[in-house]
């Protein structure tokens, strides 16, 4: 066994944390056996605690866009530490955020912070329906907006029901004022305000979906959803936690040139510290507490740490070409990739857009959740232990998407390339 260590210490977890990991995709069980743990990580690669090491695909799920342990970002929280870890008053790094944020995205007027993907988009929604006092919202299946209550909610029987609970614990009445729609289908969305319109308070989604592999929504559907929620209006919201700041300065609104009236962001903005943020237009943005009715708070929004690895971040990233070098070797894995599954006759698709990547086994085109679910299980839980045996960690679930940074290098992508031509021919 190559994970001796980190399986004693999972059997230890498993008799003091609910099933001995902190968040359910680390435990593995969409691959079948027991997660790893992780010792340290710098740049490309990570190193578990028995001392094997490998070139990482997730980077934290997304935040390690310069690779892990940046030596920038390091020393500034470094340097930020000696002067407190927390204030619950107000400081002047929060402040800066909020201006880059602002003038980075130009749909952005004002912005709140906040300490996860999950409380921003909640509070987004929350602000929605104090806004426009109605109390549905639309969300679309396969988009994930964390797990609060109003968007832990899977599709209903059909196009035109309401949602159902996707947890025990949520109550049948929040699932009932949630109305999941499928991806991609403009027909079904119009139907839905035919019949809802005027209760409508917001239509949220991941507008490049990440949380079910990596879909990409099809010419001119974003533009569409721009155009009927504001005839109905409908606060338009783009949960950007993955995407925002990841393929370019302006998110996927950027790449799109469509304008939410709301956005939320996370991720890329902590530099790999605990972080969320909301914002948009002032108009809505002003409804918050202390201005408005809509009460939003948190002891540790705006944390000074988080706000100084996620502004030395987004600085380095402002160094010439970082994006189009991100672009560039995500270029270069996908056609590697693409030459040895072809020739071996493998049928899949490759979603990419900048440094995110997934790989679906399938020979349907992806365009929503019921297309994803085509892909062939079996092949990917051999894949991803054949390819971790290698010495290549992929995300241990078929429905996530990979990343790429900074700090992966073509060295690196001919490593991970070799490694999959070995594994396939294996299995």
């Amino acid at each position: 066994m190559r994970y001796p260590i980190s399986a004693t210490l999972f059997d230890i977890a498993k008799s003091v944390i609910p099933g001995g990991v902190n968040s359910p995709v680390r435990a593995f069980r969409n691959v079948g056996g027991d997660p790893f743990f992780v010792r340290r990580a710098k740049g490309s690669r990570i190193e578990d605690i028995d001392g094997n090491i490998y070139v990482d695909y997730i980077g934290t799920w997304g935040p390690a866009i310069l690779g892990h342990a940046p030596i920038a970002v390091i020393d500034a929280v470094h340097q930020a530490a000696k002067n407190g870890l927390s204030f619950g008053i107000p400081n002047e790094h929060e402040v800066e955020m909020a201006q880059m944020i602002c003038s980075w995205v130009p749909s952005v007027e004002k912005v709140r912070m906040t300490n996860s993907g999950t409380e921003a988009t909640m509070s987004a929604i929350r602000l929605a329906r104090g806004y426009t006092r109605r109390d549905k919202i639309i969300k679309f299946d396969g988009c994930y907006h964390g797990h609060s209550d109003s968007l832990l909610v899977a599709a209903g029987s059909g196009a035109l029901t309401f949602g159902e609970p996707d947890s025990a614990g949520v109550p049948a009445s929040f699932a009932a004022e949630t109305i999941v729609l499928p991806f991609n289908d403009p027909a079904a969305v119009e139907a839905a305000f035919a019949r809802w319109g005027e209760q409508i308070a917001a239509l949220i989604l991941e507008p490049y979906p990440a949380n079910a592999g990596l879909i990409l929504p099809q010419p001119g559907f974003l533009s569409f959803l721009r155009e009927i929620t504001e005839r109905h209006g409908c606060v338009l919201i783009f949960d950007e936690v993955m995407t925002g700041f990841r393929l370019g300065k302006a998110g996927v609104q950027g790449l799109e040139f469509v304008t939410p009236d709301l956005s939320c962001f996370g991720k890329v903005i902590g530099g790999g510290l605990p972080v969320g943020a909301f914002g948009g237009k002032a108009e809505i943005m002003d409804w918050l507490a202390p201005l408005g009715p809509v009460y939003q708070a948190g002891t540790l929004s705006g944390n000074p740490l988080a706000m100084v690895a996620g502004l030395t971040q987004l600085r380095e990233l402002e160094n010439a070409g970082a994006y189009e070098k991100l672009d560039q070797i995500g270029a270069y894995l996908q056609g590697g990739i693409e030459i040895i599954l072809t020739e071996k006759g493998i049928p899949h698709r490759l979603n990419r857009v900048g440094s995110m990547f997934c790989l679906f086994f399938t020979d349907q085109e992806i365009i929503n959740l019921e297309s994803v679910k085509t892909q062939d299980m079996a092949l990917f839980r051999k894949l991803f232990w054949a390819m971790l045996d290698k010495g290549i960690y992929i995300a241990p679930s078929p429905y996530e998407t990979g990343f790429l940074s900074l700090a992966h290098s073509r060295e690196d992508i001919d490593f991970t390339l070799e490694a999959l031509e070995q594994a396939v021919a294996e299995i």
